[in-house]
C-alpha cells in the first residue's frame, strides 16, 4: 500500500507535473564524506560517476529547452573528473541560466581542489547550496564526521572572501536537516538563529537557510531500521501530512537525472530506482521536453517526508 497516495486520495488531490523549471543532475555517488543522513549512500569508495559522453548527451538535450535552472548534486558533484567541463558546457548555452552546486563545503579544502574550486565557482557565478545542519560543532560532527564543522567554517570564510553570501554578491544558502527522527523547526526562525550565531561567533554571512526533512531511505532509512525507529518516524510523517504542501513539491517542476542519464521525478525516487518508463527504461535523451507536462508523478511512502509539517524540498520549507 502506498501511504502517500492514500493520503492524497483522502484529500481529493492528485500529483502531476507542471512546467519544468529545474533540471537536477545527480552526477554520481562519489563523496569525500560519509554522512549519517545521506539518502544517496554516497562515500569515498563509491565508483558511480557520470561520464563525459553522458554529460554531452545531457547538455545537448538541455540545449533544446528553456529550463532556467540546472541543479548539480551527488555525492560531491565537484569530485567527478569532468565537473569543470560540465559547468562550462552548461554556461556556454545561456550565460544567465542559474547553475546550482550542492556543495558539502569541506570539498573546498580538499587536496587537489582547494587551489582551484572556490575561485572557479565564483568566476562562473555558481549558486552554492551547502549542507550545514547546525551552528555548533558537536551536532555537525556527530552527523557528518570528525572535524567537518571546523572545516565547513573555514570553507564558509573562503566563500565570504570571494563575495558569496554578502549583500549584492554571489548566492550562498545553507541547508539544515534534523539530527534524528524529527521534523525541522520553523525555517524563518531557524534562519535568524543561524545568521546570528554564525555572524557573532565566526564572522560568517549567508543568504538563506533551507530546512529539509530527513528522508527515510538510504543511510538514514537504515539507521531508523537498525534502531527500531522506522515505524515511529513513519507515524510522525503520516500524522503531520499537510495538503497545503502538494502544489509546491519539487517533483512537480523538476526532472531528476541519474549518473547514467536515466530520468526520475526526484532525487529520492532516483535512489529507490523509481525510473520513468514507457515500455522500457527512459533516459533524458529519450524524452521530448515539450510533452512531459501533466505527466503523473511516481510516488511512494517516502513522499510523506516532503509533505509533512511545513513541507520539504530542495529549496527548503514549502508553507
Amino acid at each position: 500500500m502506498n501511504l502517500f497516495a492514500t493520503r492524497l486520495a483522502a484529500e481529493g488531490l492528485t500529483l502531476r507535473r507542471a512546467k519544468t523549471r529545474t533540471l537536477q543532475i545527480n552526477v554520481g555517488k562519489l563523496c569525500n564524506l560519509t554522512c549519517m543522513h545521506c539518502h544517496v549512500n554516497a562515500g569515498p569508495k563509491r565508483t558511480e560517476i557520470m561520464s563525459k559522453e553522458t554529460i554531452d548527451r545531457v547538455v545537448d538535450w538541455l540545449a533544446q529547452t528553456d529550463i532556467p535552472i540546472v541543479d548539480l548534486t551527488g555525492g560531491s558533484p565537484e569530485m567527478i573528473p569532468d565537473f569543470r567541463y560540465l559547468v562550462d558546457r552548461i554556461r556556454a548555452l545561456r550565460p544567465n541560466r542559474k547553475i546550482i552546486d550542492r556543495c558539502n563545503l569541506t570539498m573546498l579544502l580538499e587536496r587537489g581542489f582547494k587551489d582551484w574550486l572556490p575561485e572557479f565557482l565564483a568566476v562562473k557565478k555558481i549558486e552554492i547550496i551547502a549542507s550545514m545542519p547546525c551552528y555548533s560543532s558537536k551536532n555537525v560532527n556527530l552527523q557528518r564526521g570528525e572535524d567537518v564543522f571546523e572545516r565547513s567554517i573555514a570553507a564558509l570564510r573562503i566563500l565570504n572572501r570571494l563575495g558569496y553570501g554578502v549583500s549584492g554578491g554571489l548566492q550562498l544558502h545553507l541547508v539544515y536537516n534534523p539530527l534524528g527522527a524529527s521534523l525541522p523547526p520553523s525555517q524563518p526562525e531557524l534562519e535568524a538563529e543561524f545568521k546570528t550565531e554564525l555572524a557573532e561567533n565566526f564572522g560568517i554571512v549567508f543568504n538563506k537557510l533551507y530546512t529539509l526533512t530527513n528522508m527515510p531511505v538510504g543511510r538514514f532509512g537504515a539507521f531508523l531500521k537498525f534502531n527500531s525507529k522506522l515505524d515511529d518516524y513513519m507515524d510522525l510523517l503520516i500524522g503531520s501530512f499537510n495538503p497545503k504542501t502538494i502544489d509546491g513539491l519539487m517533483c512537480r517542476d523538476t526532472i531528476s537525472v541519474g549518473w547514467r542519464g536515466e530520468v526520475y521525478d526526484c532525487d529520492f525516487n532516483q535512489q529507490l530506482g523509481m525510473q520513468w518508463r514507457n515500455g522500457k527504461e527512459l533516459y533524458l535523451w529519450d524524452i521530448d521536453p515539450a510533452k512531459i507536462d501533466n505527466r503523473e508523478i511516481m510516488t511512494g511512502d517516502h513522499c510523506l517526508a516532503c509533505s509533512a509539517g511545513r513541507g520539504s524540498s530542495c529549496g527548503g520549507a514549502l508553507v
